[in-house]
């Protein structure tokens, strides 16, 4: 799968890579030929960068997961339906999101957020170890130094193996609460307000989208996961217009929130940042219902932040957003032949004076300086990556 918006992007080559050896021909080709290099696991970087008019390695033939007691070492071209599979089956998982064709190897990379986070951090916090192979061909075992850049900070190489520290796969409530669209300003209030004291165990998100037809009223959903059904009670003090719950294993929850994950032949644009402090609700919903375009969507997108993500000092990991109350992610959605209007930008520039000046990695935006991403962690990172990649065949575009 590769989004809509950079589908039609058209590559000199794809090499399908299974085994190690594939990986260093397919490189190889790229040196002898003088292509640029992308990497393309799950094919979901919204910055198109596991696509490319150059040469792509597609990890998504090395697939497969094992394990030895509370490890489990998982191919790099994974997606997190084999891997919450085939955990599942021991009791066992990590903490990820619920996007069943995600490949696991892009999600480490950036971070890596998900339901189990605030009880058990980011996906790349349970990374334990992990092989890449090198531009010109070597497989390393990643030393200290290399494992702290892959945690969180991409990878300066082809990754082709991933060891994680499993979890015990917890039951779990799914739910999801609607509320009228005349309450979206308290709810955003309330829940700005309410994630900052939450039990670990609870991971409820929030999402207000304003439909692409501007006739059409605000949707307003508060969703994820919690220890039992009773603890969504009065979660935000606020009376849902529908409430669904259901109880059962981790795997069952992964699947309710997952959804279909049905392909959207729409174009993405987006913004994001960790924010410290509240955002104005009145103004940032004002903002959203403002000139609404006929075929474009909007959407605010807020993910809960604190519990283990928090206990991790910014420099431990080469992802160092570690002290958020919420991560805030803006969307503009249109039709492949359209581009957003002012909504998103202006939207963002509301918002961005509460704002940690942090960005999501893993919501990555063309042209945005990598100091936004990696923050005080840039320049030791810069140095790891050229330790390993002189060249700079793996630099983000």
């Amino acid at each position: 799968m590769v989004l809509a918006r950079f589908a039609g992007v058209r590559a000199a080559a794809v090499r399908p890579c299974a085994t190690f050896a594939d990986v260093v021909a397919a490189l190889a080709e790229a040196r002898a030929a003088g292509l640029p290099v992308a990497v393309r696991g799950g094919g979901h970087c919204f910055a198109g960068r596991s696509s490319g008019t150059g040469l792509v390695v597609d990890i998504s033939p090395m697939n497969g997961v094992s394990l030895d007691g509370d490890r489990a070492v998982i191919r790099a071209g994974t997606r997190l339906a084999e891997v919450y599979d085939t955990l599942a089956a021991h009791g066992r998982t990590i903490p990820a999101g619920c996007g069943p064709t995600v490949g696991v190897a892009g999600l480490t990379l950036g971070g890596g957020l998900g339901i189990l986070g605030r009880r058990y951090g980011l996906t790349c916090d349970s990374l334990l170890a992990a092989t890449m192979v090198t531009a010109d061909g070597r497989e390393v075992e990643a030393d200290d130094d290399l494992l702290w850049a892959l945690r969180g900070g991409g990878a300066p190489g082809v990754v082709t193996s991933l060891t994680f520290r499993t979890v015990t796969a917890p039951d779990s409530t799914a739910f999801r609460l609607t509320f009228p669209a005349a309450a979206a300003v308290d709810v955003l209030d309330a829940w700005q307000h309410a994630v900052a004291d939450l039990d670990d165990a609870l991971a409820p998100s929030l999402v207000i989208v304003a439909p692409a037809d501007p006739g059409s009223p605000l949707r307003v959903s508060v969703f994820g996961a919690a220890p039992r059904p009773a603890a969504v009670d009065g979660l935000l003090g606020l009376t849902p217009t529908t409430d669904d719950r259901n109880h059962g294993t981790h795997r069952e929850t992964k699947r309710w929130l997952a959804g279909t994950d049905e392909p959207d032949d729409r174009y993405a644009y987006l913004h994001s940042e960790f924010h410290r402090d509240t955002v104005p609700a009145a103004d940032l919903v004002a903002r959203l219902l403002a000139d609404r375009r006929p075929g474009e969507e909007r959407e605010l997108d807020l993910s809960p932040w604190g519990g283990a993500y928090t206990r991790v000092a910014a420099d431990a990991t080469a992802f160092p957003h570690r002290d958020a109350r919420f991560l805030l992610k803006q969307t503009a959605t249109v039709a492949p032949d359209d581009r957003p209007g002012a909504w998103l930008d202006d939207s963002y520039a509301l918002t961005h004076p509460y704002g940690t000046g942090g960005v999501y990695p893993n919501f990555p935006e063309p042209g945005l300086p990598e100091e936004a991403y990696f923050l005080g962690n840039t320049a030791r990172l810069r140095r790891i990556r050229s330790d390993h990649d002189p060249a700079a065949v793996f630099t983000s575009r």
